[in-house]
């Protein structure tokens, strides 16, 4: 479907923060077009984490039950090597009664934005147009200010070999297309970058068909560190595994070779090391993607006629997985400040300016808890310098195992949930399964 030449809101980007606006400012009878670069939402070693209040938000979307007709596992307690639990949902549940969903569902993310743009479809304002990728913006005389431009709307190009280009009109333009930002770039919006010490590597193993899945584990040695995630699809059963090393070390991994690889993640999981030294887990280093680790954050989130959101206002860390559940809550929020103004067809920059203010403070706590972590631990362990958490986190977690609920609350509440607009409620729909 080759994109209109006119909308009301045209949304750049089909990840979670754009789907969820998408869906959101359709069911207030908003005109909103979502543009996705692929021809579909399937992309491997994307977040997949669903943290508790997102899944109250499809509650609150009635959406739960198709959720819960989706292939998943579910992680309840994050517990160190020794069996410390260090974030316990379950009891974050005993205290926090409301809180219906105290775990965290990992779910394909493809399998999630098809469930939410099929909801989005079913209302007359959304339309998605994939295998498009947006190249640049319009603009035109700024309204609110003597000087300067505002977005008028965006610029494409078709992905799928034909070579169509094009044109889309809106009243507000919205980027939600992730940490490296083609839209942001064209706004000539320039985040400030945080210093990371760690990049990523990620990688499968497989799982037997009776095996049951492990518990989501971090595994921390003086050097090394490796995150453990049990995964459960309609067709497989595997461990998602993140390898971290310090940040800029990919072409010295690589040449060292995929041997070297296995035996360093095996020493990590003894447990599993005949799996890892298998060449039929790990076959070459192309199966070992590496993620630029980014920690950033625009001082300002929007133009006239331009607000960015998610990943391409605010960078996360994949530390405590909470990226998707921040560009979410962003949505939302924009959802809730901006569908009557773009409805009545009254939107000024004041009204992008509010949906920054009201998403900094999560933002910046969240990203400073990220700091922490990585200072305080990552950092030491990778410089060889501490062999696990630091004592005194292990000792007070022995001490006193409530505070386990704090970095529970943290990654699966967060700071400031968004709850879905009274508008864009609805009674869930039963599906078959």
């Amino acid at each position: 479907m080759s994109a209109p030449g006119r909308t009301t809101c045209a949304v750049v980007g089909g990840g979670p923060a754009g789907v969820v606006l998408g869906l959101l400012l359709a069911r207030a009878d908003v005109e909103v077009t979502v543009l996705e670069k692929h021809a579909d939402f399937h992309r491997d070693f994307r977040g997949d984490t669903v943290h508790p209040s997102t899944l109250q938000l499809l509650d609150e979307l009635g959406l739960s039950e198709r959720f819960d007709a989706l292939p998943r596992s579910e992680v309840r307690r994050v517990e160190l090597a020794d069996g410390l639990v260090a974030a316990d949902l379950d009891r974050l549940g005993r205290l926090l009664p409301r809180l219906r969903h105290p775990y965290i569902a990992l779910v394909p993310q493809w399998d999630l934005l098809t469930l939410l743009a099929d909801a989005a479809r079913e209302e007359p304002a959304f339309t998605l147009v994939t295998s498009t990728e947006v190249t640049g913006l319009l603009t035109g005389p700024a309204r609110e200010t003597r000087t300067g431009l505002r977005a008028t709307g965006v610029r494409w190009r078709s992905t799928d070999g034909s070579g169509a280009t094009g044109e889309l009109r809106a009243d507000l333009v919205v980027a939600c297309d992730g940490r490296w930002s083609a839209v942001r770039r064209a706004a000539e919006l320039v985040p400030r970058e945080r210093e990371v010490p760690f990049d990523a590597w990620w990688f499968r193993l497989p799982l037997g068909a009776e095996e049951p899945l492990p518990r989501l584990l971090p595994v921390v040695a003086p050097g090394r560190a490796l995150v453990v995630i049990p995964r459960r699809t309609a067709t497989e059963r595997y461990l998602q595994v993140a390898y971290l090393g310090p940040k800029g070390t990919d072409a010295a991994l690589r040449a060292r070779g995929v041997e070297a690889f296995r035996r360093d993640v095996a020493e990590l999981l003894p447990d599993r090391a005949a799996a890892v030294l298998s060449p039929d887990s790990i076959r070459s280093l192309d199966d070992v993607p590496v993620l630029d680790v980014r920690l950033s954050r625009l001082p300002v989130w929007h133009r006239e006629g331009l607000l960015c959101i998610g990943d391409a206002a605010h960078a996360m860390s994949p530390v405590g997985g909470v990226g998707i559940n921040l560009a979410v809550q962003d949505a939302v929020a924009a959802a809730r400040l901006l569908a009557a103004p773009l409805r009545e067809g009254r939107l000024r920059r004041s009204h992008l300016a509010a949906v920054q203010r009201r998403r900094t403070l999560p933002t910046v706590l969240t990203q400073a808890a990220q700091q922490q972590a990585h200072r305080r631990v990552v950092a030491p362990v990778l410089a060889g310098a501490l062999g696990g958490p630091p004592r005194l986190v292990t000792t007070a977690l022995r001490w006193a195992p409530w505070l386990s609920v704090l970095p529970a609350y943290l990654v699966g509440v967060g700071v400031r949930p968004e709850r879905a607009p009274t508008w864009a409620r609805r009674a869930p729909a039963p599906v078959s399964r």
